[in-house]
């Protein structure tokens, strides 16, 4: 266990409060993260990827960081300029 997962584990034994929005602050930080990566893994920046949705760059910039609160059909946009696809799986 590496020194951040054993403070985060602690961090959350003593502080409820972190404890409760830790977990779903994570997944919507990984979440952004792997749209960051797919656009990045695409060749494009943000800039070319807001070119092609006809938007700005600002708005690429808010759903990679702060991907907790995107519309699906923004989602379905975001990938289809990819080349991808989102599919979702309740598990």
């Amino acid at each position: 266990m590496s020194d951040l997962q054993k403070y985060i584990a602690k961090r959350k034994e003593s502080d409820a409060e972190f404890a409760q929005d830790f977990d779903s602050g994570y997944q919507a930080f990984k979440f952004g993260e792997l749209l960051k990566a797919a656009r990045k893994e695409s060749g494009l920046t943000q800039d070319a990827l807001a070119e092609i949705l006809h938007t700005q760059k600002s708005a690429i910039s808010r759903i990679e960081n702060h991907s907790d609160d995107v519309k699906l059909s923004t989602l379905e946009k975001f990938a289809a300029a990819l080349g991808k696809r989102v599919e979702i799986r309740l598990i």
